[in-house]
């Protein structure tokens, strides 16, 4: 190779590398969202001719930055023609004659901060509170034969889901508007709840309902209201024929008076939508130590349907479609009935452990044969009032029922509930929900059948009681009284089975009227199944040994 041909490569070479370096030196492009998507404003201007008035509105209250960059959102994007109508009906000619900080208040409450789909769409409060603080209900429309998602009473979702890079949108018809009222202006706006409202402002109760504390822990309250026609069905016509019904001192802002109570029975702590209140079979209420007890029945909400010594008191429906009422400071209910706290004394219970719904929903097995409820995992709760600790050996109860055989001949109704306890394989603890007992001081007495040797610990409400129960002893010799003074009873009408035994574990202050908790927890023994026939709650004042029971269930009080 000659001299010039040599320059000439190194040329070329130099040339190469030049462009090389110099085309590393260009400015890298980076993506700053973690998605391909567009974000939410993004969506909006994609499709501008369905979204240019509310895409108007978001710029008027300088939310388009944050809406366009990354994060987790959901939004209701109303169309124009959602956003026309809300202008109609405002007087308004156009988004720039609107009211700045009411279009501000209107963003935030069209934005959650988190992501919900429609699978979060039941019937009641989505899981998250909008930006503006107040919750949105939802629930499904049918019109025409169609099903649609509907949002705060207000607006039709016309789509759903639709992703987007920072969270999701759904598309709605109408503007939604929140709340301006307190509980107390909505009901006294109401003339269909004018007596309920006098009641309210005489026990001192709507100044408390009018009030929007700052603080959001304190804010929200929940009521259950009662219109003029259903204390009208109770024989109540007007404020002074309540008063003359429950005011016991004259003075209805007197916290002892029963009309003061009885309001204060119809107040919750905290913002409960008919979703929430389904959620926990009690609610605490503003009068101390009372509680409503709550179901859903044929889905239905009903307050107050409880069982009380064997007798069933009809309880009060909640009117979903006049319920559910979200205001600045909490949300209203209307009950169909009237309804009031009820003082009772304390009184026994004689609970059958065998006797819950899942087992009493199979006609061919209940009080006919056996079943064993068999959990697949942890998750797999099937019995509502019963759960347990999930391991392998522990993966059942079974409801045992025979009139012959030896474990369940002298039962009550023949039947019992076999539960596997004791040792590293087995369940540590079993809670039962037992039914309403009334506020007082019980002493508690666990009946079983003896089986296997595990004793274990009872707690009620968490407290632990005072006497371990060794499910293997077989109850002593002796008369009543001399039992009892030791802790046990005969509680069937059998002089003979010993096997079937009643042990005393303790005495508890039930503080309030309601249904509680009772668990067991084995302290000691190894894999064993034990059989629990019943629970009897009897308060420290009366017979702790009558009733026996025949094992056909019937009461033996001598």
């Amino acid at each position: 190779m000659n001299i010039k041909n040599l320059h000439v490569i190194i040329s070329i070479c130099t040339l190469l590398l030049a462009g090389t370096y110099i085309a590393g030196c260009k400015k890298q492009e980076y993506k700053i969202n973690t998605t391909d998507d567009v974000n939410i404003v993004g969506y909006l201007d994609k499709h501008i001719d369905s979204f240019s008035l509310f895409r108007k509105i978001l710029d008027r209250t300088e939310t388009s930055d944050f809406l366009n960059a990354y994060g987790a959102y959901t939004c209701f994007a109303p169309t124009n023609t959602g956003v026309k109508l809300w202008l109609t009906a405002n007087n308004l000619a156009s988004v720039d004659a609107a009211d700045i900080n009411t279009l501000k208040e209107l963003v935030k409450f069209h934005l959650l901060g988190d992501t919900v789909t429609s699978g979060s769409f039941k019937d009641g409060r989505l899981p998250v509170p909008t930006m503006q603080s107040q919750f949105l209900i939802t629930g499904i429309t049918y019109e025409n034969g169609n099903s649609s998602y509907i949002v705060n009473r207000q607006a039709a979702v016309v789509q759903s889901n639709v992703k987007v890079g920072n969270g999701f949108i759904h598309v709605i018809d109408h503007m939604l508007v929140p709340s301006n009222k307190t509980i107390a202006q909505q009901l006294e706006s109401n003339p269909s709840y004018s007596i309920f409202v006098e009641a309210m402002k005489a026990t001192g109760y709507y100044t408390l309902l009018n009030t929007v504390d700052p603080d959001t822990t304190k804010r929200w309250m929940t009521v259950i209201a009662e219109s003029n026609k259903a204390l009208a069905d109770s024989g109540i016509a007007s404020y002074a024929a309540l008063k003359a019904r429950y005011s016991n001192t004259g003075n209805p802002a007197n916290t002892n008076d029963s009309l003061h109570m009885y309001m204060a029975y119809h107040i919750l702590s905290g913002v409960k939508f008919l979703g929430d209140i389904i959620n926990a079979s009690s609610h605490q209420t503003l009068q101390p130590q009372e509680v409503i007890s709550t179901q859903l029945i044929n889905q239905d909400v009903i307050v107050n349907e409880d069982v009380f010594d064997g007798i069933l008191e009809k309880g009060i429906k909640l009117t979903r479609s006049t319920s559910d009422n979200a205001a600045t400071n909490g949300v209203w209910h209307n009950a169909e009935a009237h309804f009031t706290l009820k003082f009772r004394k304390p009184a026994p219970v004689y609970w059958d452990l065998s006797a819950f719904t899942e087992i009493m929903k199979l006609p061919a097995y209940y009080k006919k044969q056996t079943y064993t409820f068999t959990r697949q995992n942890e998750l797999d709760v099937q019995i509502k009032d019963i759960n347990w600790e999930y391991k392998a050996a522990s993966n059942f109860l079974t409801y045992e029922y025979s009139s012959t055989g030896s474990v369940t001949n002298y039962a009550v109704n023949y039947d019992v509930i076999t539960i596997p306890l004791g040792g590293p394989n087995r369940a540590t603890w079993f809670e039962f929900t037992t039914p309403v007992v009334i506020k007082g001081r019980y002493k508690v007495w666990v009946c079983y059948r003896t089986r296997n040797a595990v004793t274990c610990n009872v707690r009620v409400n968490g407290e632990l009681m005072q006497r371990p129960v060794n499910l293997a002893e077989f109850r002593p010799s002796g008369t009543d009284a001399e039992l009892e003074s030791i802790g046990w009873k005969r509680y069937t009408e059998s002089t003979s089975a010993g096997y079937f035994a009643g042990r005393m574990v303790g005495t508890i202050d039930i503080t309030t009227t309601q249904r509680q908790k009772l668990r067991i927890e084995p302290i000691s023994g190894t894999n064993a199944a034990n059989h629990i026939d019943m629970v009897h709650f009897i308060p420290v004042d009366q017979n702790q040994v009558l009733p026996r029971f025949r094992q056909d269930g019937t009461k033996i009080y001598q």
